[in-house]
């Protein structure tokens, strides 16, 4: 098993993310003799690190985690949780809602806990004073309920770089979106290079961006396969295999979390992660044309030549970024990135002049784009309504 170093700690650097565990279709519940059985396989070949959040499969991935962990002493493996600040709607009593994770989890602390989600729209609710979500993480920090304190982030390096310049020294880990598609798509480089200029731990969270770089198209497979050498084990190397490797020669990344949900899933991430397999130059210049590949938006650059001259002041590049998220994958997080901003700075306030379009270099269709991007965000999926349902849960956890 590779490990990394963290603050004196051995990490596994193959992470057990507990987000994806397959659910009974009839009944809804978790198969928990199937996640006993991956997480005996996961421990006997060395991983150690066990990543869960609150509302994980309806809040029931941290009671099957704990079950799963409770035939180990405690001291043999690290439990990270996370905080929903991201799916509050008023102020909450924090300390009980933290303490409610640590009961179903079994524990008396957490070894790394995260704020979950921060992005441009959640941010203001994780800095509000009347919320005072930070400072009441940071005194369970100093009573060593929480070992280490972290955030998982799904915004801009712009973000990023503000939220952890206001916060220095507050926080010891970053949980990015990182994979070789995102490390252009959604500026993953950048955040990366953030994260590790601050001096803080880099973890991976979608590092097969949600199974797609898992089993990739048979046309972009074909040119991995070609780089195949035969393995000790005599089996063809996986496209996944092939994505965790490039994430493996990241210095600053510490912990890789793959949701796996099957034990043969199990079984090929511990071969890619048994030793190290640096990628040949071609294998990972062959990875990112399969990226570009995959693109399906369009190319900005965020020269920003296109906000010169904006008659209603749009930041252009950002709304840009949000559609080609979107254009990859409809998914909660551009959503959430756009309803951060006020209306007037959203997509459908462009009133199609052309001047961006007669800026731009790469002959972007702007107006279009944008009056795409708006249609695509009116229809969702949108945040609030996941929010009102997570809240529910929250008071309820609450009551009880």
């Amino acid at each position: 098993m590779i490990y990394r170093t963290f603050h004196d700690l051995k990490l596994s650097q193959l992470g057990f993310g507990c987000m994806r565990f397959a659910l009974d279709p009839a009944t809804g519940e978790i198969d928990q003799a199937k996640v006993d059985a991956m997480f005996d396989l996961a421990i006997r070949e060395g991983v150690n690190y066990f990543d869960t959040a609150y509302p994980y499969l309806g809040g029931k991935s941290e009671t099957a985690m704990a079950e799963a962990l409770s035939r180990y002493p405690r001291d043999s493996y690290y439990i990270a949780d996370k905080f929903p600040g991201h799916s509050l709607t008023a102020p909450i009593d924090n300390i009980a809602l933290f303490h409610v994770s640590l009961k179903k989890c079994r524990t008396d602390y957490f070894d790394f806990y995260l704020l979950h989600n921060i992005t441009e729209w959640s941010v203001k609710y994780y800095e509000s004073e009347e919320y005072h979500i930070i400072p009441d993480m940071l005194r369970m920090k100093k009573e060593g309920k929480i070992r280490h304190l972290g955030f998982s982030f799904h915004g801009g390096p712009k973000l990023l770089e503000e939220f952890l310049t206001r916060h220095e020294g507050e926080f010891d880990f970053v949980q990015i979106q990182l994979n070789y598609l995102d490390w252009t798509l959604q500026q993953a480089k950048e955040k990366y290079e953030i994260i590790t200029r601050h001096g803080l731990g880099v973890w991976v969270m979608e590092p097969l961006r949600g199974g797609k770089l898992a089993v990739l198209p048979e046309s972009e497979s074909a040119k991995l396969r070609q780089n195949n050498a035969p393995s000790d084990s005599g089996l063809p190397a996986s496209d996944a295999s092939y994505a965790f490797r490039f994430l493996q020669e990241l210095p600053g990344v510490m912990v890789i979390l793959s949701g796996m949900n099957e034990v043969f899933q199990v079984e090929d991430n511990l071969r890619t992660f048994r030793e190290p397999n640096p990628l040949t130059d071609k294998e990972r210049s062959t990875l990112l044309e399969i990226a570009e590949a995959l693109k399906t938006g369009v190319p900005c650059t965020s020269c920003r030549y296109c906000c010169d001259g904006c008659p209603v002041g749009l930041d252009i590049p950002y709304l840009l970024q949000c559609y080609n998220d979107f254009k990859f994958a409809n998914s909660m997080t551009p959503s959430m990135r756009l309803d951060a901003l006020a209306e007037d700075k959203r997509p459908a306030a462009c009133i199609s002049c052309g001047q961006c379009e007669h800026a731009c270099p790469h002959g972007i269709k702007v107006p279009a784009v944008l009056a795409e991007l708006a249609d695509i965000y009116e229809k969702g999926p949108h945040w609030a309504d996941q929010v009102k349902l997570r809240q529910k849960s929250i008071q309820e956890d609450l009551r009880s």
